[in-house]
Formats: C-alpha cells, sequence, structure tokens
C-alpha cells in the first residue's frame, strides 16, 4: 500500500490496566480545531493521530489530536508529524469519518527510572519497545539542556517517535503522553532507592551538566516530581 507518511501500527499487545490500549476510532464531527470523535479514546489526555483516505489505497496523516474529555472530545495538537525536505507537506484539513489512531506509538516508550535496578526490573517485565536513556541524554546534549521537561520531552518523542514517557518517582509510577503533556496513567510504586543515581544509564564520559552529570549530582526525584 502506497502512503505518503509511513504509518506503524502496534502488533504487541498492551498490558491491561496501567497502559492505555492503542484505539481505533474515527472523526464524527469537526469545528475548527475542535474535533468530536465516534468513540472515545480510553483515558482523557490521550494523543493520537487522524488519518485521511485519497482512495487507491493512498493514506496520509494529517494531524496530531489530542482528547480533553471522556466524551470524545479533542483538540488539534499540530499537523506537522513528520518534517522531512524530501516528502511534500500534507495540508489536507481534517474531516468528518477521517480515521484516528489513539495511542499512537504507544508501545514506543522512553523510561525514567531512579537506579539501573529499578530500571531492569520494569524493562525486563513488561514487553514494550524501551527507548534508552542513553538517546535522550544525547539530546538532552545537543539541545543545551540538563533536565527532562514537558517541552524537550515532546520534541524528542517528536523525532524518535514515542508514543509515552513511564517516569518513576519517589512513590509513584506515572505515564506522560508527550504530545499533549497529559499524565494518562499513574500508580503507586514501591521499593525506589533512598537517593535517585545520576545517571544510571549513562555509557559516555562527557555529559558534565544537570542530570546527566559525570559526579552524579543532583536531585532525582525532586526533578521527577514535577511532571
Amino acid at each position: 500500500m502506497r502512503k505518503i507518511v509511513w504509518i506503524t501500527l502496534m502488533t504487541l499487545p498492551l498490558v491491561a490496566g496501567f497502559f492505555p490500549p492503542t484505539v481505533h476510532t474515527s472523526v464524527s464531527g469537526v469545528t475548527g480545531d475542535d474535533i468530536q470523535l465516534s468513540k472515545p479514546f480510553p483515558r482523557t489526555g490521550m494523543s493520537g493521530i487522524v488519518v485521511h483516505n485519497y482512495g487507491n489505497t493512498l493514506e496520509a496523516i494529517t494531524g496530531y489530536i489530542t482528547q480533553t474529555s471522556h466524551d470524545g472530545k479533542a483538540k488539534l495538537v499540530t499537523k506537522e508529524i513528520i518534517h522531512h525536505e524530501e516528502l511534500p507537506t500534507i495540508r489536507t484539513e481534517i474531516g468528518k469519518g477521517d480515521k484516528v489512531i489513539g495511542g499512537y506509538l504507544y508501545d514506543n516508550v522512553l523510561l525514567l527510572a531512579p537506579d539501573a535496578h529499578t530500571y531492569d526490573m520494569i524493562t525486563s517485565h513488561t514487553n514494550k519497545r524501551w527507548i534508552h536513556p542513553d538517546l535522550f541524554a544525547v539530546f538532552l546534549s545537543k539541545e543545551g539542556e540538563s533536565a527532562p521537561t514537558r517541552e524537550n520531552l515532546a520534541k524528542f518523542a517528536k523525532a524518535y517517535q514515542i508514543g509515552l514517557i513511564y517516569i518513576v518517582q519517589r512513590n509513584n509510577a506515572i505515564l506522560l503522553d508527550p504530545i499533549s503533556g497529559k499524565t494518562v496513567s499513574k500508580k503507586p510504586f514501591s521499593g525506589t532507592p533512598e537517593k535517585g543515581q545520576f545517571p544510571f544509564f549513562m555509557r559516555f564520559s562527557t555529559f558534565r551538566t544537570g542530570l546527566f552529570s559525570e559526579s552524579g549530582q543532583g536531585n532525582y526525584y525532586k526533578n521527577m516530581e514535577k511532571f
């Protein structure tokens, strides 16, 4: 099937409960940037993509949306999904009947955890495509930033096709949708170390500032409680 933009469909099942499932629905109404879904996403704050069918097996992603209420009301977040100079700019407006995939790329997860033990425990028991934090460290270094924020996580997620940010806090674990900037799931989390280690996951010795400092200084939990 030819596509203007590749659409990666999830093949691995999402864990029930903590991880919201990927859902397929459609647009039932549009008023400017306000969108009504025919079937709501499972959680308010979830983001999704809108897919327009041009006929002759030709489809394209025409926008990112985020659900703003439990009854399926949503808002257009951005029309730019993947920027590439070799790809045409898609100017198609979102319309009634367009397909919607909620929880798009929710199987691709960046985990921010306080130490190697916690990181290994989560990744070894949860079937996801885990994006290694080293990659995020390199990204932050290039951006000239030293700690995670909603803004740089959103930018990182867009660049590397990441659907969720799994953040371990002192007593909780949350799932942040980086596109909407909203927490879509939260659960109690016990057994965290007294002090988070900065940076347990780094294999590099050239990053010397902030969260990724070589000295390991910094308050992990203070940073993560911001989310």
